[in-house]
């Protein structure tokens, strides 16, 4: 059976499937990365769109279902292993798609931002997707959209209900497509921004003065027009203009 801990709620809602196979492939397209393949469901549509589908599971009884339950069929490549110590680049830019467990939805969609891919779809908890979808000065508005954001755009494409899976799971779904943004904002050390983003976030119901005096000084960091906002209430451009100012001085 597939590892507990692993959480698997499978998707098994035809219509849903090729909404979804279709998203990440609107043209045929040579190769489609799918991330968390579970049965197969998805991967059986996935490969009605690309030449050769590569599936990474991390679960051994899975990846043996699929190499079983597709033996015929010499376009899929199922990668026994863990998405988050492989490398995504190593098929060039390519669609990725993917039903993400919830607990690993983060380091996941961080990795995936980075490996220069041409689109993602996946599937996530829905409170996960209105963050990633999220605008400045709402309550979804965070540290993953911001971090996503920096290199991406996301869409939030459509909502999937428990029924959709089985087993059903106790939450609300939701489908959204990422896509690589077109240009990466001009920052020299993109990680270095993403940790000065992090420390503004760092409590989410600070101001900025408070959650920056520690390191930058009270005396600079009051100065900022944004001193008295909190994060949240701050969009990515806004974010990058106090980053410049900290890193020119």
């Amino acid at each position: 059976m597939p590892h507990p801990k692993l959480g698997q709620h499978f998707l098994i809602k035809g219509s849903i499937l090729e909404r979804i196979a279709a998203a990440v492939s609107p043209t045929p397209t040579e190769v489609i990365v799918e991330i968390g393949p579970g049965r197969g469901a998805l991967t059986e549509k996935l490969l009605k769109h690309a030449a050769r589908v590569i599936a990474i599971e991390i679960d051994p009884y899975l990846a043996a279902h699929l190499r079983t339950r597709f033996a015929a069929e010499s376009r899929l490549e199922v990668i026994e292993a863990d998405v988050l110590e492989t490398d995504l680049r190593q098929w060039g830019r390519v669609p990725i798609a993917g039903n993400l467990p919830y607990y690993i939805t983060s380091p996941i969609l961080e990795r995936v931002v980075r490996a220069g891919f041409t689109r993602a779809v996946f599937l996530v908890q829905k409170e996960v997707a209105a963050r990633l979808a999220a605008r400045p000065g709402t309550r979804d508005y965070g540290l993953l959209t911001v971090q996503t954001a920096f290199f991406a755009t996301v869409r939030y494409l459509f909502d999937v209900k428990p029924s959709a899976f089985h087993p059903p799971p106790k939450v609300d779904s939701a489908v959204v497509a990422i896509e690589p943004r077109e240009t990466a904002p001009a920052v020299a050390n993109p990680e270095d921004f993403l940790k000065f983003a992090a420390q503004c976030f760092r409590q989410k119901r600070k101001t900025i003065r408070n959650n920056l005096a520690e390191i930058y000084g009270k005396e600079i960091v009051g100065q900022w027009p944004e001193a008295g906002l909190r994060a949240e209430q701050i969009p990515l451009d806004g974010l990058l203009s106090m980053y410049a100012r900290v890193s020119a001085g």
